[in-house]
């Protein structure tokens, strides 16, 4: 498949496995590059610059195709090394750069010299253009559906892909939403030139969290996921458990909560530890709408080689239905 995404990337398929906190590492990212996605480590999962160096090396022992860093830029009042982590990335020659948050634009010259392509992660219209603005290479723009941090807009996928497609010059990666080879179509045909999975990639043989987490995103519905920090303006996605339920009842309450009622609940190594021992119940599991579509565990190599196949299929067969002549389809797939 060639669109600019791939191009850019240098990838064989325009399939990206998304940074995601304590589940980015050598063992999924390599994996999703050795399947002709890109792979992408999550830089503040390891605990200093010099941990991220390490497992760029591991990384690439694993493979010898193409993968990237992710690096989430969040307001913090004790903020990590953002510069150090980005200078790790850099010295080991690691060519794309995944950025969210906040914008990156205090990184960007940095990693332009540092010869890398960057991709940033948006919620909307507005904050994609100012990224194209600022110099990145290209937008994943993200949905509604999405896990993690979806804006707070409230704007699905089905109308903020396009959106952004006819707004921007840059290519634009399809995020939230996308669990299968209809998506990336689906994705293609709003003119998105890629996809983003996160939710989907934990549900991977190669994913480094408990078998207990994954059967839980397997058995989960479209309507197991529920939003919370509302009453913060800082909406999060995650799968429906002990723990969310009591964050959003919290949140709920005659006269609403200050964050340091729910802190305990929603802190991160208390999520960390709940993906690795399986407790469904012990703490954060963020996921997205698409839990509704995920229905196995298969290996990386596997879900990419079908994600493809279905995304032929499901192209040639809209067209069949449109009229339009089945080789010329393919062809441009």
């Amino acid at each position: 498949m060639k669109t600019r995404i791939t191009q850019l990337l240098g990838i064989r398929y325009p399939i990206i496995q998304g940074g995601m906190q304590w589940v980015g590492t050598a063992e999924l990212a390599s994996a999703v590059s050795n399947a002709g996605g890109l792979g992408v480590l999550t830089a503040l999962t390891q605990p200093t610059p010099e941990a991220l160096a390490r497992e760029i090396a591991r990384c690439r022992e694993m493979t010898d195709q193409p993968f990237g860093v992710n690096l989430t830029i969040l307001p913090s009042a004790k903020p990590p090394p953002y510069e150090a982590y980005l200078d790790a990335v850099i010295d080991s020659g690691v060519r794309v750069l995944e950025t969210a948050g906040n914008s990156p634009v205090a990184f960007i010259e940095k990693a332009k010299r540092g010869h890398m392509r960057i991709v940033h992660k948006c919620t909307s219209v507005r904050h994609a253009l100012s990224a194209e603005r600022n110099g990145v290479d290209a937008v994943s723009i993200d949905g509604f559906e999405c896990a993690g941090h979806p804006g707070e807009d409230d704007v699905a996928g089905l109308v903020l892909i396009p959106l952004a497609a006819r707004a921007l010059r840059i290519p634009v990666i399809a995020s939230g939403g996308i669990a299968d080879g209809r998506g990336l179509a689906a994705a293609l045909a709003l003119g998105a030139e890629g996809v983003n999975m996160g939710t989907r990639f934990c549900a991977t043989v190669e994913a480094p969290i408990h078998d207990d987490i994954k059967r839980a995103l397997v058995n989960a519905s479209e309507r197991d996921t529920q939003l919370i920090f509302r009453s913060f303006r800082n909406t999060g996605r995650v799968l429906k458990n002990a723990i969310s339920d009591q964050v959003v009842a919290t949140e709920r309450r005659p006269g609403g909560c200050e964050f340091a009622e729910i802190h305990p609940l929603v802190a991160g190594q208390r999520g960390r530890a709940a993906l690795h021992s399986g407790d469904v119940d012990g703490g954060l599991v963020w996921a997205g709408q698409v839990v509704g579509l995920v229905n196995d565990v298969p290996t990386c190599e596997a879900l990419v080689q079908r994600m493809v196949a279905e995304c032929q299929e499901a192209l040639a067969s809209a067209a069949r239905r449109a009229g339009v002549p089945e080789a010329a389809v393919l062809q441009e797939a």
